[in-house]
């Protein structure tokens, strides 16, 4: 690994002098261990440390099939689905590598004792195999994590409804959070040029997430002028919400849990914030038992910030705590659009709020390809900007983890993988120095820049 480093970090190596490197049999990646699946029974979900869990083991390098590249990680990323898989919920990853496996011949590389964990990456491409025409080593990409098979016809008119969809690095192995990862040559893009190569690295997912979420048609449609109710908004998905709203004319209203996060949200461009918790919403009287008071104050303010109107769009991510409220918020005819559940699967809401307003949910899963690439552009042109706050080593991924478990991060935390410090991958200095305010936003202190 230290000479393919060596050759990547010289800026001077060509396609050829890339493809003559030997690969090494093996190298360094971040893995939970099919062993330590029961490590957290009967502990709370909070209660869980992915630094007990995660371990940084040297590991074989995958073999490479048709369709497929290698790729060299210079950085990662965490997303909550590293968190999920780290405490082993809502059930230990190793049963989609077993299905993967039995499924097909070639997801049989994939069901190990191991787990290289990871959904986002940055890098350049070692190898490519069989039928990949469109990159070749020396490409400097960033990867999305839809992994994708295509031999359905159910997924030809969306990629997200093919039954073979995976996510990569969560419900396949070999991720980005590693030296080398394993991807499909279709979940390649080109690396923005005026970004390092970890802040490229903690885009992918959360960027193509809110866009699909957000502007695809295959989501809420979001339109000029519309109201679009974020929350945490300055985190690592309604981040990018944010931006996406404000990019194409609509009206965000960020729900944040601090001031701090208010004050990023402004600096984003918004204008409209609820701080819930110094305004003190409390959506469940107890666990069993939602306070419907708490949802028409919660619409009560949104009037207060948007002139009389309510939400047209509800960007919902928190699940079981918000979605009581998130359904009763929304206008009449609106649209709550959902991803995730990160404080709980089971959602409770009152459905006379949905069917007798017209009211429409719709679940929203990642990005197919073209919704990815069409959210790298908007990175590439300098419209949406990486909202990364802090990095870690790749020793130090179980802290990086830990971090986003305890919701002690604000943005994107990202992992630097063979990049021995910050500030590397740029290309394009005049572009990047036109974003610089909007690059480092989320930073307490820029990281400095080294040659």
């Amino acid at each position: 690994m230290k000479d393919i480093a060596a050759a990547l970090l010289s800026g001077e190596a060509t396609a050829e002098d890339i493809r003559a490197l030997p690969l090494p049999e093996s190298y360094r990646a971040t893995v939970v261990r099919k062993e330590d699946a029961g490590m957290f029974e009967g502990m709370r979900s909070a209660d869980k440390d992915p630094r007990k869990s995660l371990h940084l083991d040297e590991v074989p390098v995958p073999e490479l099939g048709p369709g497929e590249a290698l790729v060299a990680v210079m950085a990662s990323s965490i997303n909550y689905n590293t968190v999920w898989s780290s405490i082993f919920e809502p059930l230990p990853t190793f049963a989609f590598l077993e299905r993967y496996g039995k499924q097909q011949p070639q997801g049989r590389r994939h069901d190990l004792p191991y787990h290289v964990l990871g959904s986002d990456l940055a890098g350049v491409v070692l190898r490519t195999g069989p039928g990949v025409n469109a990159w070749q080593p020396g490409d400097e990409v960033v990867a999305h994590c839809l992994s994708v098979e295509l031999e359905s016809p159910d997924g030809h008119d969306d990629t997200m409804l093919d039954p073979q969809q995976r996510i990569w690095g969560f419900e396949t192995n070999f991720g980005g959070l590693a030296e080398i990862a394993l991807v499909k040559s279709n979940q390649l893009m080109p690396k923005p040029g005026h970004l390092t190569w970890e802040e490229a690295a903690s885009l992918g997912l959360v960027n193509s997430t809110a866009y699909r979420q957000l502007v695809s048609r295959n989501g809420a449609g979001m339109k000029q002028g519309d109201n679009v109710l974020i929350w945490g908004a300055s985190g690592g998905l309604g981040s990018y919400a944010t931006q996406l709203a404000l990019a194409g004319g609509a009206n965000p209203i960020c729900v944040v849990s601090s001031g701090q996060k208010a004050d990023i949200c402004r600096s984003m461009g918004a204008e409209a914030i609820i701080d819930r918790s110094a305004e003190g919403y409390k959506f469940w009287k107890d666990e069993q038992t939602q306070d419907p008071r708490e949802w028409k104050r919660l619409g009560k303010r949104i009037r207060e910030l948007t002139g009389g109107e309510d939400a047209d769009i509800v960007f919902e991510h928190p699940g079981r705590e918000t979605f009581g409220a998130s359904v009763y918020v929304a206008r009449k005819g609106g649209t709550v659009v959902t991803c995730a559940s990160t404080s709980g699967y089971t959602h409770e809401y009152d459905n006379r709020y949905l069917w007798m307003s017209l009211k429409k949910i719709i679940g929203s899963h990642f990005a197919n390809y073209r919704e990815a690439w069409e959210a790298n552009r908007l990175v590439t042109k300098g419209r949406i900007h990486p909202t990364l706050s802090r990095t870690y080593p790749l020793a130090e991924t179980g802290q990086a983890a830990h971090d986003v478990h305890r919701n002690l991060h604000q943005g994107k935390v990202g992992v630097l993988a063979l990049a021995p410090h910050e500030g590397l991958g740029v290309r394009n200095e005049e572009l990047r120095t036109r974003h610089l305010t909007a690059i480092n936003r989320f930073r307490p202190t820029p990281a400095p820049r080294q040659a």
